[in-house]
């Protein structure tokens, strides 16, 4: 310990806060909260770390404070500054996965329902989540054929053809009321609780109408609808008669590793599993209670929230006032806790025996850094471009963190303005405008980027970073003549051969797979872009409003091409709906 910590240490206060570890270029590499700052921080260093820790502890040059009046407000400010700065060796649920909701539109003046995940508009009530997305279409597909809401997100001046076959009101030729609306919309928020008694009814009655019109396509159609929703409540293991809505957490520890897991019922059903695995920093309780409110960031809160101890009860109980956060020691609500910490051992167990690539990622860029004599590159930027013979030209930059992508990091670049079959200046055009802007703005700089052209886009990012005054480590991934990676050369241009080094080449490889997915993706979506409105401009009267309204009904070319003039009908004038058909069967 530095003499510098020495002293920062004995200027400590006992009061709650956050605490920013930083390194010696004054970057904050670790955030922590602390109910007694002064007691917290000097633990780090007057006791023996092992693992993560350890790591984190000997890049500490010196850290800063910030008090706050109360834990809570200690336990938020850390989560604000995880997300702000992204440091190393922070857990973030950078990409947790979003399972679908179903939403029913119901506060607003023509209520629709559609599928969602975000969860975040108040105009909506959300169900779900579901972990199957399949089912979850499916489920929106019963409702839209048994409730006549509309089915259009923007209203047209005639009607369509669900109001024809009566499974919509048809708001955009009559007036409906408020209540005939309330009454649809409790009935499908009934359904998506668990009561199908209602909407078997109506589809009961709507298949004998079928029948008796001699439409037996149709009655069977209902029949079949009524037979899923019947499976599904058979399918479902209903553990609590009262329909209750919780979300439980319960972990388990091996070493210095720690299993998170979370079981997600609604309406008294078991839907979901969630588990995650990291290795520990800090204190335990702290540490759930911080990955618990980053989740809450971008899932739903549920009515009841269950934690495994009363200390981590008491750092949430507050934070969620929408809700009742409790640590029972008996009844059902324990025995939910048990089951959860069954999944969590059995969760940890699992990622020990399979040595899960997470695991490896840090040693591999720790590796990586001693290859290159850098610091340890646990922030990457990767670029690429993508092009057809010049045309619909796009730039792509990926970001990882601790060898995991981050997509929320994500950029794109569009190339319009440039000689776009040159990929050097197209390169120099995405690195200048990106990294000036993090100069501008003081952003921070990733520790690593890698580009895909070997050493001339190298000396493009070279040339780019002495304009900018800036100090960038910048590597090229090395190809053979059948275009295979096989190397990296750096700025000197020494070239390190990986092929042999396992888990370096296939860390890399997986990285350079994701920004080709995401430059190629984004190519191909501006390409369909320009390539519809270059055949929309040739057919008189379809100006942006109409080609909006055309792309929400036909998402693709190939959708569009099978619609028969009919279908076009509905959503264009005859004479128009009539020239784009033709146009497209010339």
């Amino acid at each position: 310990m530095n003499e510098l910590l020495k002293k920062e240490i004995d200027l400590l206060p006992e009061n709650p806060g956050c605490y920013q570890m930083r390194d010696v270029d004054d970057k904050i590499i670790y955030v922590g909260k602390a109910k007694n700052l002064k007691k917290r921080v000097s633990q780090y260093f007057l006791r023996s770390q092992n693992g993560k820790t350890a790591r984190m502890v000997m890049n500490v040059h010196h850290f800063t404070t910030i008090i706050t009046k109360t834990e809570k407000e200690a336990l938020i400010l850390e989560m604000n500054l995880i997300q702000k700065h992204h440091p190393q060796f922070n857990i973030l649920l950078m990409d947790d996965k979003h399972y679908p909701y179903i939403a029913l539109h119901k506060n607003i003046e023509h209520p629709y329902v559609s599928i969602s995940r975000n969860i975040k508009d108040k105009r909506c009530e959300f169900f779900g989540p579901f972990p199957n997305s399949g089912a979850c279409y499916k489920t929106l597909d019963i409702i839209n054929k048994t409730f006549p809401l509309r089915k259009c997100r923007t209203l047209k001046k005639k009607s369509c053809l669900y109001y024809h076959m009566g499974q919509c009101l048809g708001p955009c030729i009559n007036h409906i009321e408020r209540k005939t609306y309330d009454e649809i919309c409790n009935k499908i928020s009934d359904f998506l609780k668990g009561d199908n008694k209602e909407i078997i009814k109506i589809l009961s009655q709507k298949m004998d109408e079928a029948s008796s019109k001699l439409e037996f396509e149709k009655a069977l159609e209902y029949k079949n609808i009524i037979q899923s929703i019947l499976q599904t409540s058979e399918n479902q293991v209903m553990e609590f008669k009262d329909k209750i809505n919780c979300d439980v957490f319960s972990f388990s520890t091996r070493d210095f590793y720690i299993s998170i897991s979370a079981l997600i019922v609604r309406n008294g059903v078991l839907t979901l599993k969630k588990s995650f695995v990291y290795e520990i920093i800090g204190e335990i309780n702290d540490f759930i209670s911080n990955i618990i409110l980053q989740y809450y960031d971008s899932n739903t809160l549920p009515k009841q929230l269950i934690v495994p101890n009363d200390e981590i009860l008491n750092i949430l109980n507050g934070i969620f006032t929408e809700c009742v956060v409790s640590s029972p020691t008996k009844g059902k609500f324990f025995e939910l806790l048990n089951i959860a910490k069954i999944n969590s051992l059995e969760n940890l167990n699992e990622h020990f025996q399979t040595a899960r690539l997470e695991d490896d990622n840090l040693e591999v860029l720790e590796n990586l850094g001693k290859m290159l004599n850098i610091k340890t590159p646990y922030r990457i930027e990767l670029y690429d471009n993508s092009h057809l013979m010049g045309s619909n030209a796009v730039g792509a930059m990926v970001c990882f963190i601790n060898g995991e992508p981050v997509k929320k990091m994500y950029r794109r670049y569009n190339l319009d303005t440039i000689n776009t079959q040159d990929d050097l200046m197209s390169m120099n055009y995405v690195l200048t405008k990106r990294f000036k802007r993090l100069k501008e703005e003081n952003l921070n700089y990733p520790d690593l980027i890698i580009l895909d052209g070997g050493m001339k886009q190298l000396n493009v990012a070279i040339d780019v970073f002495h304009n900018l005054n800036l100090n960038i480590n910048a590597i090229g991934l090395v190809k053979n003549n059948k275009h295979q990676t096989e190397g990296i050369v750096d700025k000197t241009g020494k070239i390190y051969n990986i092929k042999d080094n396992k888990k370096l080449f296939f860390l890399l490889a997986r990285m350079q797979d994701e920004v080709h997915r995401f430059a190629i993706s984004f190519h191909k979506s501006k390409r369909l872009k320009n390539m519809y409105s270059s055949i929309f401009d040739e057919v008189e009267g379809i100006g942006d409003g109409r080609v909006k309204i055309i792309l929400e009904h036909y998402p693709t070319i190939e959708a569009l091409k099978m619609a028969p003039v009919e279908e076009l009908e509905q959503i264009l004038p005859k004479k128009i709906a009539k020239d784009l058909f033709n146009k497209f069967h010339e």
